[in-house]
């Protein structure tokens, strides 16, 4: 049994987030986790709120109350999303706890120590009217690349172009309104990151299993014709993790916070610490998950992420942990993803454009989200939702492949065998050779699972649903029924029993439909992974009772696909916060 320590990108808590979002980080480790689980694997599965910067600052002005309270009630509604997907996370975090503050400072207190920060003298926009430094999305503008005329301070939302607070033109505060601005003079904290280009280099080339796209991201930033430059911690911002070393005060940083890029990722470890004290155990239950000095030296590693987020956790995030020069673990594995793209263009928070967590959950079952999701997760290219392709998806592979197998299976037998499983009177070459075909299956979709190979998984995983189909259509039981009764009997039983195996390798994509397929056989099915198909198809107890399921999946009709085209074109949604 190894021990898996899992981390997802911990999302922003300004709102509700996109299904781009979703599958973008948190739905995929999800799945490696309940696998590894099932596996026997000790795991631990981490993720958080992040909850510092100008976006939460802003959304919280948006809204009328104060950061604080905006913060703990958007961490109770994301929170509550991420149970209704089923994410199965050992412990969901924030990154404003006392345990990330403590650790935050912690962190920046030893780098100081080590020569790894500097204090750098940078001009920033000030406002009059706010009396405030105005950082990143405090300032908008006319964007010095195609002239969009409400350009945020860190991006072009029209053309994407990076930008700087001070490259906007005409800028105005976007707090109050006002341009009466004027560029100052002030002092921040830099993180040292460009000496440690060459053993970030040695450390991403030892990786030789990487995605492409994690590696390729990471050498660009390693590479491209600047270098890898040095990197702000500090903002002046109100809300926030206060700079300090350690315990100590920092001279002259009294008024400033950590940059949420410099805390959220050390959030991981302390979302760990926070599991800890949750189920009231000491210290040593989460560092033996991150202190190779406590046994963290036998845990593998694996981060999941959107490709935006690559280049703070290749470089900045392992800077903080080598700088350090303490015992602390490094990522082994980051499975990253492009984007998911809508129907034709983007998500867009402020058009309403696109489906967002809650929205989905309110139409469908989080399966129906989940399978689509997965099957269709943007590994090697960005992919895009299209309402077709999801009515299709959702018709073909769940209602007609495995919906409709476990229905026919589960009424036939009520219907000629009574309430319990009937008898196995000896299986024939028909059985023989559908085992055979699984157990190659079972194979390929095992191997893609451990790479994170996510939609090849998928699609293995549906062809493994369709053999069911095909033995029973093959076997034909109600043919047997009349003039072979033990023969019928035999078909179904080892029916019976494909739906129960099928409740088990089908738990890391759809967990809602695999357990209700277990609870067809009640108190005889377990989750116990198949290592042993003939002994799985053989476990069913034939005493027991046979419930009759619910219909597991329904079709959904081009009238409604058309529907729900219409209400999330952005024309008549009404948008989430941004």
């Amino acid at each position: 049994m190894d021990r898996i320590l899992i981390t997802s990108a911990i999302p922003y808590i300004n709102g509700i987030k996109h299904l781009g979002n979703l599958v973008g980080s948190q739905l995929p480790s999800d799945l490696f986790a309940r696998y590894m689980r099932l596996r026997g694997h000790e795991v631990m599965f981490i993720c958080a709120t992040d909850e510092h910067g100008t976006p939460a600052e802003i959304a919280a002005k948006d809204a009328g109350k104060d950061v604080a309270t905006y913060c703990q009630e958007m961490y109770h509604v994301q929170k509550e999303l991420a149970e209704r997907f089923h994410l199965s996370f050992d412990h969901f975090g924030r990154s404003s706890s006392q345990r990330n503050h403590a650790l935050t400072q912690y962190f920046a207190g030893r780098l100081e120590e080590n020569g790894y920060i500097t204090e750098v003298i940078e001009k920033q926009i000030y406002s009059k009217a706010d009396q405030r430094y105005l950082p990143d999305r405090y300032v908008r503008g006319e964007c010095p690349s195609c002239g969009y005329a409400n350009a945020r301070g860190d991006q072009c939302e029209n053309c994407t172009k990076q930008l700087d607070p001070t490259d906007l033109i005409n800028p105005y505060s976007a707090i109050s309104g006002s341009t009466d601005l004027e560029i100052r003079k002030t002092k921040h904290l830099y993180l040292r990151q460009s000496l440690f280009r060459k053993k970030l280099e040695e450390w991403i080339d030892s990786k030789n299993d990487w995605p492409i796209l994690t590696t390729s991201i990471a050498k660009k930033w390693l590479f491209d014709d600047a270098g890898l430059q040095d990197r702000g911690i500090t903002r002046d911002l109100d809300w926030g993790i206060p700079v300090r070393k350690g315990t100590e005060p920092w001279p002259g940083m009294e008024q400033k916070v950590f940059y949420v890029w410099f805390d959220a990722p050390i959030e991981y470890i302390a979302a760990t610490a926070e599991w800890a004290d949750t189920n009231n155990l000491t210290d040593e239950a989460w560092e033996r998950w991150w202190r190779t000095d406590k046994g963290a030296e036998d845990v593998r590693y694996i981060q999941f992420m959107g490709k935006d987020n690559v280049p703070f956790h290749t470089l900045s995030f392992p800077v903080t942990i080598m700088g350090s020069n303490d015992p602390w673990k490094l990522v082994d594995y980051i499975k990253s993803f492009n984007f998911l793209n809508y129907d034709g263009g983007q998500f867009s928070t402020s058009l309403g454009r696109g489906i967002f967590m809650d929205q989905a959950l309110d139409i469908l079952p989080a399966d129906y989200w989940r399978w689509w999701l997965l099957s269709h997760a943007p590994e090697h290219s960005d992919s895009e939702f299209t309402w077709e392709n999801f009515m299709e998806s959702i018709n073909n592979d769940l209602a007609n492949v495995l919906g409709n197998f476990v229905s026919r299976v589960t009424q036939f037998s009520r219907k000629h065998f009574g309430q319990t499983i009937p008898l196995n009177h000896g299986w024939t070459e028909l059985e023989l050779n559908t085992i055979k075909r699984l157990k190659t299956n079972l194979e390929e979709y095992e191997n893609c699972l451990e790479q994170i190979e996510i939609r090849k998984a998928a699609q293995i995983l549906r062809r493994i649903w369709s053999y069911g189909n095909e033995y029973i259509q093959e076997a034909a039981p109600w043919v047997k029924l009349k003039s072979d009764q033990e023969r019928a009997s035999t078909i179904m039983n080892f029916s019976l029993n494909l739906i129960n195996f099928y409740g088990i390798v089908s738990e890391p994509y759809i967990p809602e439909t695999a357990k209700l397929m277990r609870g067809i056989f009640k108190s005889s099915s377990s989750l116990n992974w198949p290592h042993d198909i003939e002994h799985c198809l053989k476990s069913l107890d034939p005493l027991i009772l046979v419930e009759m399921p619910p219909i597991l999946f329904k079709k959904i009709t081009p009238a409604e696909c058309e529907n729900w085209k219409s209400q999330f074109s952005g024309q008549s949604n009404q948008s989430h916060d941004t």
